[in-house]
């Protein structure tokens, strides 16, 4: 089993979702310029802002992510060409650290905040506060589903480093 190879595959699948929100942030803010020019309505309008400001967290979050993961591909070559059981261990360590990660923010902490937010929708009639609240509800859900398949493969890649770190 090359676990260098079975590495860089994680990380460039990994570059090509985290590209996904990317795309998405840029389809939040042209959907906020429509809002904009085409909006007549108080909530059409009230959506402005709610939506340009999703639409750039979630282009801060693909290009941090992507950025990240182009670096690592290159770095483990390096890294495995130095010592590949020191790094074995080490994405070892980071994959367990992740998955974690997953756990608490990914699966408990935004179905959380969506039902808050759907919880606002409902007690809330502010156009302001309901345009938020459902432009929310929606990152979370992009996020969710993105990091949602991200988790799988690095579930997938973490068996994977496990089986090489007893195989060497």
């Amino acid at each position: 089993m090359d676990i260098l190879k079975t590495s860089s595959d994680w990380a460039r699948t990994e570059i090509f979702s985290t590209s996904l929100f990317i795309l998405i942030g840029l389809i939040f803010i042209f959907a906020s310029i429509g809002f904009w020019q085409f909006g007549k309505t108080d909530i059409a309008r009230a959506y402005i802002i709610p939506v340009s400001v999703a639409g750039v967290l979630l282009l801060i979050i693909g290009v941090g992510l992507t950025y990240t993961n182009i670096s690592r591909v290159t770095a483990f070559e390096t890294a495995y060409n130095t010592d590949s059981t020191t790094f074995v261990e080490t994405e070892i360590t980071r994959a367990e650290k992740t998955l974690k990660e997953y756990k608490n923010i990914v699966f408990t902490a935004i179905p959380i905040i969506i039902i808050a937010c759907a919880l606002i929708i409902l007690f809330i009639s502010s156009p302001i506060w309901r345009a938020s609240a459902i432009t929310t509800i929606a990152m979370m859900t992009v996020i969710l589903l993105i990091d949602g398949t991200a988790h799988a493969r690095i579930e997938a890649y973490y068996e994977q480093l496990v089986l090489a770190g007893k195989q060497e």
